[in-house]
């Protein structure tokens, strides 16, 4: 997949990065990492609160009930009470990468594969700071009575419909399992399922928590076949940011990890308020289904987001496990990373420490 130009544009964008990879995020010298911290002295004044003026969030997907944690963060006030002016989140579909190397986006909700995949073939100076979905939630959708995919031999010299964003996602999940482009015949497609549902693919590449319960609420009979569970467990809704960000932004990151822990707390704690946010306030023009979106906020929150680690150690953590099932996965699909290539969770650690309170996100 490819962001920028090619690699010259790219390496561009990264000496720019200086410049303009805080574009909106500015934090201010006097601010502070915890901005209900008092200055220590009777007779000094109260430390400043922070202020680290507006934040851009690119979306990998529309402002559905994916994204329910960030309604709540922006509706309940924990953005502004983390220090932000305001935070907008810009709606896909994008991997976010080229957004992030541009400038236009302060932090981008991905996944390890096209981040993984930008840093390893053209050294993208991005990393992932934490993670919202604990499990990949990818799927090959098909339907029982056309494609029946099952395994990954059953897609062999099928039709398999792969939007543009998602095809190095489908080309991992080929080469993790020792097929390639040649075994199947790729369509491409957009985001509408309509092409499986009328028979011009087999198969359909959808979230599990989106098109497989959409199609499946039509009256269709459904069959997946999970990335997760066939060689691509990693994560995904992955939070990324430039290396640039991290040294000049820390302490404005972290206060950003503060208001999505607490606001993907709620969201996993009452799904169906987050489904709520979605299709009448966020998502209003897109007309979503309110049926389907409180099933997807639900999957999404009792599968995805929550894992006996994150019951350990806080939502949005990626264990060393994760992580090197994470990069095994890559590794398949001819992507050849270290941890500390792709992932920087010092900063998730410090948030930890700094808000115990936070781990115990369960209601």
């Amino acid at each position: 997949m490819r962001f920028m130009n090619g690699k010259a544009g790219r390496r561009a964008a990264a000496a720019g990065l200086a410049g303009v990879a805080a574009l909106a995020l500015t934090a201010c010298s006097s601010g502070s990492a915890d901005p209900a911290a008092s200055a220590s002295g009777g007779s000094e004044a109260p430390a400043a609160a922070a202020d680290y003026g507006d934040l851009t969030v690119q979306l990998s997907w529309i402002k559905n009930e994916e994204f329910s944690g960030e309604f709540f963060a922006d509706s309940k006030g924990y953005y502004t009470d983390a220090g932000f002016s305001s935070v907008d989140l810009v709606p896909g579909p994008s991997t976010g990468a080229a957004e992030l190397l541009s400038g236009t986006a302060d932090v981008a909700l991905s996944d390890a594969v096209s981040i993984g995949s930008a840093v390893a073939s053209e050294q993208a100076p991005l990393k992932i700071i934490g993670t919202t979905y604990q499990k990949n939630p990818f799927t090959v959708l098909s339907l029982a009575d056309g494609g029946d995919i099952k395994t990954v031999q059953d897609m062999v010299g099928k039709k398999i419909g792969v939007q543009d964003s998602n095809t190095a996602l489908f080309e991992a999940l080929l080469a993790a399992n020792g097929l390639t482009d040649k075994d199947v015949e790729i369509v491409p497609v957009q985001y509408d399922p309509a092409p499986l549902t009328n028979g011009e693919v087999d198969g359909f590449i959808a979230y599990l928590t989106n098109e497989a319960i959409t199609v499946q609420a039509a009256g269709y009979d459904t069959v997946n076949l999970p990335f997760a569970d066939n060689g691509l467990p990693f994560v995904a809704e992955t939070v990324t940011v430039t290396d640039q960000s991290i040294a000049d932004n820390r302490d404005a990151l972290k206060a950003f990890l503060v208001a999505e822990i607490k606001g993907w707390t709620d969201a996993v704690n009452d799904p169906a308020e987050g489904a709520r946010l979605a299709y009448e306030e966020y998502g209003k023009d897109l007309e979503l289904n309110s049926d389907n979106s409180i099933a997807g906020a639900t999957a999404q929150a009792e599968d995805l987001v929550v894992s006996d680690e994150t019951a350990a150690n806080g939502l949005f953590t990626i264990s060393d496990d994760l992580q090197a099932a994470t990069l095994a996965s890559l590794k398949g699909a001819g992507i050849d990373l270290q941890a500390s290539d792709l992932f920087d969770m010092s900063l998730l650690d410090e948030v930890y420490a700094e808000h115990p309170e936070l781990v115990a996100y369960a209601g």
